[in-house]
């Protein structure tokens, strides 16, 4: 191997290291760091020489590269295996594709000029070209993935498209082109075809990730749209509850006089127990106006009302230790979307456990921070991916500098809402990304 050919070969597995570290962290939101590159470098020359010795051709490469991205994204970025795959498929593929698009030109520009002193600055060229057009449709595929603060769900739907076109590449790359050779002259009409068919394959990728980035968009939507429909519910039940409290007051007020004058008519008769009983039924009937649950918040004290309500009424049994801070911050529609949820989820859970279903709902301030666990009691096995509910909360929980953390041991699941309620609303919503 020459001079010229050790250059290019440098040169373009630079290209690569750079191109696939750097989109790689991108997606997964991570800084790249200067031992990312010198690591997958070392490797990519490793998995080059192999290929060299044992002529083993284009998809050995392609597949030591992919393998080298998958591991340094498990295992540097500690990245979640849907996303390392993704990261690795699609920047190896893109690499691919850039450099059959740009070997496809070369095919048609060079002809002609083979074994002159031009073509070495022209394949240098090239493969800067190849890297420049892989960096802008990295950029590309960046922006039609969904931002990265936000959930992607169903990640594998897109990987198994992306996994197509990678194929079909690597198998055009090891068919016609080579990127460790300069290209042999042939016949223009072949190589526009296989230009075309690699444009349409990275319009064909963009086209499909966009339409992803769409459905996650109309899943968040719908997610949105739960919990406004959740609270609205919820709403509508504090205002019903308040309402039949209203009415029950207004009968005893207007029946409050009758009941004075007939209590009166017992002690002056010497009828001392059953004024005394007489007394106690007022009572009673004055506690049934009070709430169940006193709380320090009237959403509270109604959603526990009503779900723990239920669950009792379902053999449930459930316990609540909660003082709510008097001035949180915190916006009664959230409170309404993270207890909602929260005891939805844990009530389904008890009902559908073994054994007697057990609620628990505790609340204690931590300094800054409020920390909200319900703890119920569910089926064994791993702890199951988060759903809609649990998403919900977690959303909720962030707009205050917040965290959620589930757990489970045995057949018992915590869910633990880490809640900051020190701030005021503006300053916390002005500073949230």
């Amino acid at each position: 191997m020459d001079w010229f050919s050790l250059l290019l070969e440098g040169l373009t597995l630079a290209t690569l290291v750079i191109a696939h570290i750097a989109f790689t962290c991108r997606l997964s939101g991570k800084p790249a760091k200067r031992r990312y590159f010198a690591g997958y470098l070392l490797f990519l020359c490793a998995v080059d020489a192999v290929s060299r010795a044992l002529a083993l051709g284009e998809a050995f490469a392609a597949a030591g590269e992919l393998l080298a991205l998958f591991a340094f994204s498990r295992l540097a970025l500690k990245n979640s295996l849907p996303l390392s795959c993704a990261a690795a498929v699609l920047a190896v593929y893109t690499s691919q594709l850039s450099s059959g698009i740009v070997g496809s030109l070369e095919c048609i520009a060079f002809t002609g000029i083979t074994g002159t002193p031009l073509l070495y600055p022209l394949v240098i060229l090239a493969v800067l070209v190849a890297f420049a057009l892989c960096w802008g449709s990295c950029r590309l595929i960046l922006k039609c993935l969904p931002p990265q603060e936000e959930p992607a769900p169903y990640l594998r739907l897109p990987l198994l498209t992306s996994v197509f076109f990678f194929a079909a590449e690597v198998f055009f790359t090891q068919t016609v082109y080579s990127r460790l050779s300069a290209p042999a002259p042939a016949e223009p009409g072949k190589h526009l075809g296989l230009l075309a068919l690699q444009v349409l394959g990275l319009s064909a990728l963009l086209c499909t990730l966009h339409a992803y980035r769409r459905a996650c968009q109309g899943l968040r939507a719908q997610a949105a749209l739960d919990a406004l429909s959740q609270a609205a519910r919820a709403q509508q039940a504090y205002l019903e509850d308040a309402r039949a409290r209203e009415e029950r007051t207004r009968a005893l007020r207007h029946d409050w006089n009758n009941h004075l004058t007939a209590l009166s008519g017992l002690l002056r008769g010497g009828c001392a127990e059953e004024a005394a009983a007489y007394l106690e039924s007022l009572r009673a009937a004055s506690a049934a106006l009070s709430p169940a649950f006193r709380t320090g918040s009237a959403v509270i004290d109604i959603l526990l009302a009503d779900k723990l309500e239920t669950a009792r009424a379902r053999g449930v049994t459930a316990e609540v230790s909660l003082l709510w801070p008097r001035e949180s911050g915190v916006d009664d529609f959230d409170l309404c979307v993270i207890f909602a949820n929260a005891l939805d989820n844990a009530l389904r859970a008890c009902l559908a456990a073994p054994e007697s279903g057990f609620i628990q709902v505790t609340g204690r301030r931590q300094g800054s921070f409020y920390r909200l666990s319900f703890e119920n009691t569910c089926t064994p096995g791993p702890l199951p991916p988060m759903g809609t509910g649990l998403r919900n909360v977690k959303a909720a929980a962030e707009k205050y500098r917040g965290a959620v953390l589930a757990e489970k041991e045995g057949s018992r699941f915590r869910l633990h809402v880490l809640l900051n309620i020190s701030e005021p609303p503006g300053d916390r919503s002005a500073r949230s990304p």
